[in-house]
């Protein structure tokens, strides 16, 4: 497994996507412009919401970008886990990558596995790896396309696990593009303190709120507006893809258990607003194995 810092993270996935006809989007201003309906930009997609729904053109239809993000606030606010988990922070940045009407899920699935795993990119070992999709709720069926997609890139059938809306379906409010997503954890150890245990149940795994499993992957698909997701979502074919913070990734490629331990931490993981991407650099550790 490749040791990297954060910048080579960062420089990885976007050269990936670029090589996959993906326009590179520098990262747009932490105060959104137009918006009137965020305070900061909690998330990639913030500069592309009138690209997804229509109301704005572009002269591409593949997009990457490295997005700096601030959430202490809002729907998206992890100020108060900030101490309480050893992953989240208030400012950082998000990878993503973005097909409007191009792509849809079959790519999107074999690209995000190939970047994890392939040894030519970030080589994550497949072992430590497991994948969600959505296990159907209030209507809206399971997404077995996905469930198949992943079997078919190796996943076996045991690492491919339903969650519900909880986790696994997309959507920015009560009304607005939603869909189902599906995601790839990192396993960091049993080691790791999980308060179910400790209070006498099992661990939930991938659906825990410990940091034994870290979400290094969530592709999300905008299946069409809802009034109530996911109850009245409709069909569509427009995937938001995007990694949680650059931090994150950075945890499972140097094998950390702490975003401050990786020096992205250093700025990230205190409560208040401040970073220097320049500063970020990950150390290596080593886990134990996958169970």
């Amino acid at each position: 497994m490749k040791n990297l810092t954060a910048a080579q993270i960062r420089d990885a996935f976007l050269r990936f996507f670029q090589e996959r006809g993906h326009r590179r989007v520098a990262s747009s201003s932490l105060v959104p412009q137009s918006d009137p309906t965020l305070l900061f930009t909690n998330a990639g997609m913030v500069q592309f919401k009138d690209v997804f729904t229509g109301r704005e053109q572009r002269d591409y239809r593949r997009a990457t970008t490295s997005q700096k993000c601030v959430r202490a606030g809002g729907k998206h606010n992890d100020l108060e886990n900030v101490g309480f988990t050893a992953r989240h922070h208030t400012f950082f940045e998000m990878l993503g990558n973005f097909s409007f009407g191009d792509y849809f899920k079959k790519d999107a699935i074999a690209w995000a596995w190939e970047l994890v795993t392939s040894d030519a990119w970030l080589g994550i070992p497949r072992e430590r790896l497991a994948t969600t999709v959505f296990a159907g709720e209030g209507g809206v069926p399971w997404d077995e396309e996905a469930f198949e997609l992943w079997k078919a890139h190796g996943v076996p059938e045991d690492r491919v696990l339903k969650l519900g809306a909880k986790d696994n379906f997309w959507a920015m409010g009560e009304t607005g593009p939603c869909g189902p997503c599906s995601e790839i954890h990192y396993f960091q150890g049993n080691d790791i303190p999980c308060a179910e245990e400790k209070a006498g149940r099992p661990c939930l795994g991938v659906a825990c709120d410990c940091d034994r499993w870290l979400e290094i992957w969530n592709r999300a698909r905008i299946s069409g507006p809802a009034r109530r997701a996911p109850t009245t979502c409709r069909c569509g074919s427009s995937p938001i893809t995007r990694a949680p913070p650059r931090s994150w990734w950075a945890t499972a490629c140097s094998r950390r258990t702490r975003v401050a331990d990786t020096s992205c931490g250093a700025s990230c993981a205190a409560p208040s607003v401040t970073g220097s991407a320049s500063a970020w650099r990950s150390r290596s550790s080593r886990r134990s194995a996958a169970p």
